[in-house]
């Protein structure tokens, strides 16, 4: 039977070694060198249980980039408007983060977590990401030294460790490029660190992967869910051998997840079956796609498509953090800004606790309160579902029969003052007059197999002042960090550079889709396009899909294979081209340029208060900038700042491989 790891439920223990990671301070000022705590760290991490319980805070720590910055999942938003599913949506905003290519600059980043005007969390990443680095280096560091550790469990924890490390990496050099490669708990001041080429941080972490697949145990002799386990090691290990272009390694480590493992994608209904938040208003037929991302499944033992999962439900509620999927992710509606045809405020917010309440019209509890922080583009809603040329309509990741999709057109007027009172809501009246003043924020579609998380607390406060509405907002809920889906993506991916007409390629496409009920299937050649769209049509809200598009761009310079459109890159200057024309740049550039809003012109809202956003993304956005703030508190030495940015200079030096940086680690520069 699995168990679901409790983890700040470790007693005392945990509160001082949080205090321990805590104590050194920002990320951002990891080049400055503040002590580890007022406890000695030899005591602290000399036994099993305080290197367990270090674990534990990393494991913890990889749930917070979905949820975390204000309980917003700003971290996400972010990583999905840097690619061609989303855009940032919260229009009352002026200062809206829209125009990226002008507004995304080294000293932009440096206002703190309470900005949220820009609806980004680049600041988030770096700082974050670093402490998740110094969290790993912390068990590396003491683990040697633990007397009561046998070597196999050290190195089941050092290979424990290196995952924590090697995921952060993966991530910082695709969002950033080359970066500090910090490897240690420095014992003096270093202020003197360089850049590392992105490569050499690569094939580091490649070679620690390959270490930790080795010694980290299955996931059937751990016990705990939310640990890192073997088949994590090898998900994250078949990336890395992708990254540095080791395709057929690749590809063995996805062929041993998907036929030697024990994992198996869920086919058939499975665990229990959540009715949604008011099924009289929108009724789910049960299916295995709604199962499979129901938070009370998704960590279950019935589940055998699950790899790795973060668990965050449970009776300890300040254990666990809010995801407000239904606050950030839903059109904002309930309003007078979206007109039913005879003018009158289309959707209402109803009350469980009136007299006259009818549950067939209570759209804030089924679909809640959205705010549309962020919002889909439209190829996402459309176009993304087509295969062979033709739209997928049994598709049930996009099936609204199904109640797994949500169109404004499944909204029904509920307003009783309203002559169009149980009529679907339409965007124009009969005369052609526009009904919603913001087609940005207060329509487009919605994956609600997704994104639907219950809150039961709010559901049984029927008096409440807020807790009528039930779920408005989301709730506590396990999220996937890898499951097998994920693996067949790879493997089809690890094919196309191997051999892009290998015409088994179509075969791990065709098994995500068969799970999914579609009546299109993969037939001929695929592109590494349609691998893109299968991994977003099945990953939506749990890849990092701006990390996995970057990941993508590098391999397909790596590797030389066109993209759908026919066009090839260079590792020269794939990620070293500036403008906002619709030609060059890298695959990520060209997703983007191709079916984003991005770089189409200005768009004009016709409401009052409102920003005109002019979506824009450049070439040069490949990388994000190296924060400012870190640069200059790097005062005995020089960080080098991505192509395009102010401070960019070519010349700056850098480490070409990842052994001169770690020798360097001890170096003060004094």
């Amino acid at each position: 039977m699995k168990k679901i790891i409790p983890y700040l439920n470790r007693g005392k223990l945990v509160l001082m070694i949080v205090g321990v990671l805590l104590s050194s301070g920002c990320s951002r000022d990891f080049l400055n060198p503040d002590p580890l705590s007022f406890y000695e760290p030899n005591t602290t991490f000399s036994t099993r249980s305080g290197i367990e319980a270090t674990l534990a805070i990393c494991d913890r720590h990889l749930k917070l980039y979905w949820t975390t910055d204000h309980n917003e999942m700003l971290s996400l938003g972010t990583e999905y408007i840097f690619s061609e599913l989303m855009v940032a949506g919260a229009t009352d905003k002026r200062n809206m983060f829209a125009d990226i290519a002008n507004m995304l600059t080294p000293t932009s980043d440096d206002g703190t977590h309470q900005d949220l005007n820009r609806t980004n969390s680049l600041w988030y990443f770096w700082d974050e990401t670093y402490k998740g680095i110094r969290n790993a280096n912390t068990i590396l560091h003491y683990v040697d030294d633990v007397e009561e550790l046998d070597e196999a469990t050290k190195n089941r924890f050092k290979g424990q460790a290196y995952f924590h490390r090697a995921f952060r990496y993966m991530a910082l050099v695709f969002q950033y490029g080359d970066v500090p490669l910090v490897t240690k708990l420095l014992e003096v001041p270093k202020q003197n660190y360089r850049s590392t080429k992105r490569e050499a941080i690569l094939e580091m972490i490649t070679r620690e992967m390959e270490f930790a697949v080795e010694w980290v145990p299955e996931q059937s002799e751990i016990g705990l869910i939310g640990m890192v386990n073997k088949g994590a090691c090898r998900m994250l290990l078949a990336k890395c051998y992708l990254a540095i272009g080791e395709y057929e390694k690749a590809k063995e480590q996805t062929d041993i997840l998907i036929d030697q493992s024990g994992y198996s994608l869920m086919t058939n209904t499975f665990g229990t079956f959540n009715e949604g938040g008011e099924p009289e208003t929108w009724q789910i037929t049960r299916n295995v796609i709604w199962d499979l991302h129901r938070s009370e499944n998704k960590l279950i033992s019935s589940n055998q498509e699950l790899i790795m999962g973060m668990p965050n439900r449970g009776a300890e509620a300040e254990s666990f953090v809010k995801l407000l999927t239904m606050r950030i992710l839903y059109p904002f509606v309930f309003d007078n800004r979206v007109q039913a045809k005879d003018g009158r405020q289309a959707l209402m917010n109803i009350r469980r606790n009136t007299a006259d309440y009818n549950p067939q019209y209570d759209y804030m509890r089924a679909f809640g309160r959205g705010i549309a922080t962020f919002r889909p583009t439209r190829f996402h809603m459309t176009n993304l579902w087509q295969v062979n040329g033709t739209m997928d309509e049994t598709d049930l990741r996009h099936s609204s029969e199904a109640g797994n999709w949500i169109r404004m057109e499944d909204y029904r007027v509920n307003n009783k003052e309203s002559s169009e009172f149980g009529n679907p809501l339409t965007l124009f009246d009969n005369n052609g007059r526009l009904l919603c003043s913001d087609t940005i924020r207060r329509w487009f579609d919605v994956p609600h197999y997704k994104l639907y998380l219950d809150d039961p607390v709010a559901e049984a406060n029927i008096v409440g002042s807020d807790g009528h509405r039930g779920a408005t907002n989301g709730g506590h809920a396990d999220w996937y960090l890898y499951r097998l889906a994920e693996a067949y993506l790879l493997r089809a991916e690890a094919k196309f550079y191997i051999n892009p007409s290998d015409p088994t390629i179509k075969d791990d496409l065709n098994v995500i889709r068969e799970r999914a009920q579609c009546s299109e299937l993969y037939t001929g050649t695929v592109t590494i396009g349609d691998i893109l769209d299968e991994r977003a049509r099945e990953l939506y809200w749990e890849e990092w899909r701006n990390v996995e598009l970057k990941r993508v761009s590098m391999c397909l310079a790596h590797s030389g294979r066109p993209d759908e459109w026919g066009n090839t890159y260079s590792l020269e200057n794939y990620d070293k081209q500036q403008g906002t024309d619709a030609s060059g740049g890298s695959y990520w550039y060209q997703r983007i340029v191709h079916y984003s809003m991005y770089n189409k012109g200005p768009i004009q809202i016709n409401a009052p208060g409102n920003s005109n956003p002019h979506y824009r993304m450049d070439k040069k956005n490949m990388h994000w900038p190296i924060p400012n703030s870190a640069i200059t508190a790097n005062s005995r030495g020089r960080l080098a700042q991505n192509y395009g940015y102010d401070g960019y200079d070519p010349a700056t030096p850098k480490w070409e491989t990842w052994q001169e940086a770690v020798a360097d680690e001890d170096s003060a520069g004094e």
